[in-house]
């Protein structure tokens, strides 16, 4: 068999590859629950038709994470692919055009749908690449598995992690490679191949004060008035939090996206016109927090004795989240002179602040990525599929890759899928057919090469 056939078989069987990711996305998997496990059989029943061997481990009420495996006993190299199973909600249907779970396909052009793009379409991509390379009975030397988990869109304790630990660390499997499939589309520009992530922390504040009658304000302590206190200080985690290098500058950013154009002087002309692009390149430089959340007050005469908020923190390699907590401790306590406990329940007449750790997962990079031939290859299968080249980037969001790369168990992991990360949670969240069947051609033709070439 040779790459045609691989290209060949993909153009012919489009219209079932169509179907089974709409299949895919007209299956609730709303996380917040999860309901991942309704999915499973989907996935499972699919790849069985190929007798490929799959493993389910259930966990929870309804929720689960899948493994499956080609040439399992394969000597050679073996290559992860990786994507969850879980969406966020969509939010307000009414805002929806196109119902969140109908899989509307528009024109021929366009798939609509909650997780279209975040990301069932990167995860279909892998299911059918696994598919495809045992149908046409290809000798390969390497190992491929395909890992869709649960628990992504929540922190991925319960997928990813779960399953690196668990499965593939007490098993001895070792992997030399790993894909995962979120959305690398950064609209206008071309496909992206994402080498790191930043950090997440999201921390809540609760600030305690002291209930009073609103016309009479001065017997109590306001405690939305504590956290707008916070929240004009928090400026102040500049000076506070320890400096650290960005793994890359904003020119070395432009350097690599420049690559993707005819030169590098027509780029900076888009990228000087394009204020979201200079944006996005300035965050990967640099720790960005965001106040996101506020609840406060229970009536409208009554000064509250409560609020609470929830800060959004993302963190770049080298940065820590001792780092950022111990800079919002030096605001709370040393500047605004608050008390801050680790119990958030007082006397009615105590004033003190708490801080919970609501969401965290480290930022993470590969460090080595400039001497990879298995990533040099695979940016050339993407400029041959995609007729352009594909650019290397960091996220300003956080992934599942953290969990393989940290822990040593594969830094060689890269993001790579179809769709726009623009689209990723949005109203009316799409894919295009044509980036989804590329892709599928871009991991099968790599799958190939990686297996048959794998030592």
């Amino acid at each position: 068999m040779d790459e045609k056939t691989l290209i060949r078989e993909i153009e012919e069987h489009r219209d079932e590859y169509i179907e089974f990711l709409k299949r895919m996305i007209q299956v609730d998997t709303y996380n917040p629950p999860g309901n991942e496990k309704n999915l499973v059989p989907l996935i499972k029943e699919y790849l069985e038709e190929e007798n490929i061997d799959c493993e389910v481990f259930p966990f929870q009420e309804n929720r689960a994470n899948l493994l499956a495996t080609l040439n399992k006993n394969a000597k050679g190299s073996t290559l992860l692919l990786n994507g969850h199973m879980d969406v966020v909600p969509p939010g307000n249907k009414e805002e929806w055009k196109y119902e969140p779970l109908l899989a509307f396909q528009k024109r021929k052009k366009y798939i609509y749908g909650r997780g279209a793009a975040d990301m069932k379409g990167g995860l279909a991509a892998m299911i059918i690449t696994l598919k495809l390379l045992k149908k046409l009975q290809i000798e390969t030397s390497g190992n491929l598995i395909l890992n869709a988990v649960s628990d992504e869109e929540t922190g991925g304790e319960y997928g990813t992690g779960w399953c690196m630990e668990h499965l593939l660390e007490e098993r001895n499997i070792k992997t030399d490679f790993c894909i995962i499939g979120e959305p690398t589309g950064l609209s206008p520009l071309p496909k992206a191949v994402i080498l790191g992530e930043k950090g997440h922390l999201q921390v809540k504040i609760i600030c305690n004060g002291i209930s009073c009658h609103a016309s009479m304000p001065e017997m109590g302590k306001n405690a939305i008035y504590m956290m707008n206190e916070i929240i004009q200080n928090l400026p102040k985690l500049e000076e506070y939090i320890p400096k650290v290098e960005p793994p890359l500058t904003v020119e070395e950013l432009q350097d690599l996206v420049a690559v993707s154009f005819p030169s590098k002087d027509i780029f900076l002309k888009i990228y000087n016109e394009q204020e979201l692009l200079q944006n996005v390149v300035a965050s990967l430089t640099k720790f960005t927090y965001a106040f996101t959340v506020v609840h406060a007050g229970i009536k409208e005469n009554v000064v509250p004795d409560n609020c609470e908020g929830i800060i959004d923190f993302r963190l770049i390699p080298g940065q820590s989240t001792e780092m950022i907590l111990d800079g919002l401790k030096k605001i709370i306590q040393d500047d605004l002179g608050y008390e801050i406990r680790e119990n958030c329940k007082g006397k009615p007449e105590d004033i003190f602040v708490c801080l919970e750790i609501f969401h965290q997962s480290d930022p993470s990079i590969w460090e080595e990525w400039k001497d990879s031939e298995e990533l040099k290859e695979f940016y050339s299968v993407v400029e041959e599929v995609y007729k352009k080249k594909p650019f290397y980037f960091l996220f300003p969001a956080c992934a599942d890759a953290h969990y393989l790369r940290n822990g040593g168990y594969c830094p060689q992991t890269i993001l790579f899928g179809p769709g726009s990360a623009s689209t990723a949670h949005s109203v009316d969240e799409f894919i295009e057919i044509e980036d989804f069947i590329n892709c599928i051609k871009a991991y099968a033709l790599f799958a190939y090469k990686f297996l048959t070439q794998a030592e």
